[in-house]
């Protein structure tokens, strides 16, 4: 017994050292001594631009009989007069009328262009809120040191910002080393068909690859995140599949005062119950790992020993993350029931019930699989899973973040922002760049745009606003970006 004890206790202290050496070898990925990049004067009459696109209703629908197209013909008006260098020297194509694609020629023709991306249309304002904003939506007012408006953070600032560098790097006289291409979609808000997929297709069929690929998504969170006070660039390396599943069960229906022993809504109501009782399982890979990677050595002792060691400690870390739903999406395909319908008369069985279920889904795992799943865990031949839209999307690749592209990326964030700690991520929501992942290996979704969790509220929300001063770090850094594309 005693000899046991003695193993046992060299068999502790052995883990201590390994835990202790692997922490102590996760070493910083965060480069340093960067030099800070150049100035963009001009922020003020920017901001006024910004301020003019803001008033233009560019509101997407995915019923398109209900789309202003006159206002999306007023917006492509309003910059060809805003920019008018860039609307004269650099090829622009229209695709189906709205989506903007412009090509800036560069020095070398060997090399791999660059696409730098981003939409102008922006989600309506939901009926009822208008009330709840302290600034009109679509006033565009610039009050405070702030840019109020639908679309000030998602995402005519990308649009704008990116237009603005160019202008201004044309009126400096500079040449790209790289070909620079800018692809502006105008229905990304209703999934990008469109818009960003025709300009996709287009741009495979002219045989085109690129360098890399940077559209929005990833932003400076100026709030840190748990465990990391810091300002973080998350920048997304991949993003979550997507599928609607409609479940339909099917009954006799008749009298209520005889019912059957499950009626059609029972049966919905037990699928959804199942499905939700029975989630995806957590996984700390699909890119949730590279963010542990670059955030884990800046954390404090603690943290940083159990994400140095995930090997042994994942099941804790997936425990912590899980308390959170933003913790929880980014380790799982999500289950979100969205849409239940069934029944016309408080005295009638309904024959149909349906009830519509979204799916986000984990690299790794496919929309196949996930209806493979839902089947099983459903496990009733007499409800049926059936897509609901053919813009239904496995998750992207995972773009590798060691790549000398995000080493690009990498440097020009700290050129502007040396305060923030850049790290990859898993986006989970869905952006236009998901067309183009054939087109380049290293796809990446960030806006320099600074956030706090009060101001992501008001993506697709109320009171959406930029700083004007943060409007100006984003030309700033998309001039960085563009010179740094050797």
């Amino acid at each position: 017994m005693r000899r046991f004890f003695q193993l046992l206790l060299l068999a502790l202290v052995l883990l201590l050292v390994v835990l202790l050496v692997n922490t102590y070898r996760f070493s910083s990925k965060q480069l340093s001594d960067v030099p800070a990049a150049p100035a963009v004067p001009g922020a003020d009459s920017a901001a006024q631009r910004l301020s003019r696109a803001l008033q233009i209703r560019t509101v997407s629908f995915t019923d398109y009989s209900l789309v202003d197209t006159t206002q999306f013909d007023q917006f492509v008006s309003f910059i060809s007069q805003a920019f008018p260098l860039t609307h004269s020297r650099l090829k622009r194509k229209t695709v189906n009328r709205y989506g903007l694609l412009f090509e800036w020629p560069g020095r070398n023709t060997q090399l791999k262009p660059v696409l730098l991306m981003g939409h102008y249309d922006v989600v309506p304002v939901i009926q009822g809120t208008q009330a709840m904003w302290k600034r009109p939506p679509f006033g565009g007012l610039v009050e405070g040191g702030y840019l109020y408006g639908r679309g000030s953070l998602d995402d005519k600032s990308t649009v704008m910002g990116l237009l603005e560098a160019v202008e201004y790097l044309l009126k400096s006289g500079f040449q790209p080393e790289r070909s620079i291409y800018l692809a502006f979609g105008q229905d990304e808000e209703a999934s990008g068909g469109r818009g960003a997929r025709a300009m996709a297709q287009l741009l495979k069929k002219r045989g085109l690859q690129f360098e890399y690929i940077m559209d929005e998504g990833g932003v400076l969170k100026t709030d840190g995140i748990p465990g990391l006070s810091k300002t973080v660039a998350l920048v997304g390396i991949a993003e979550k599949g997507y599928i609607t599943l409609t479940l339909t069960a099917r009954a006799k229906g008749g009298h209520s005062s005889m019912p059957p022993q499950q009626t059609s809504i029972g049966m919905i109501a037990e699928a959804v119950h199942k499905l939700e009782s029975n989630p995806f399982p957590t996984r700390l890979d699909g890119g949730a790992n590279f963010m542990f990677d670059f955030l884990g050595p800046e954390m404090p002792f603690g943290q940083r020993l159990a994400f140095a060691n995930r090997w042994l400690l994942g099941p804790v870390i997936k425990q912590s993350l899980s308390g959170s739903n933003s913790g929880r999406a980014m380790m799982q395909t999500t289950t979100a029931p969205t849409i239940f319908q069934a029944g016309v008369k408080d005295n009638v069985l309904p024959i149909d019930a349906t009830a519509t279920i979204n799916f986000r889904i984990l690299p790794g795992e496919t929309t196949e699989s996930v209806m493979q799943r839902v089947r099983e865990v459903i496990d009733n031949e007499a409800v049926t899973a059936a897509p609901l839209s053919s813009l239904n999307s496995n998750p992207s690749p995972v773009s590798d973040p060691d790549a000398p592209a995000f080493q690009v990326l990498h440097r020009t964030i700290k050129s502007v922002f040396p305060e923030a700690v850049v790290a990859p991520y898993l986006v989970v929501g869905a952006t236009d760049s998901r067309y183009y992942t054939e087109l380049s290996p290293n796809v990446y979704r960030f806006s320099p745009t600074k956030v706090d969790e009060a101001a992501i509220q008001g993506v697709h929300g109320t009171n959406e606003r930029l700083s004007v001063q943060n409007y100006g770090e984003m030309i700033r850094f998309y001039a960085a970006l563009i010179r740094n594309a050797r």
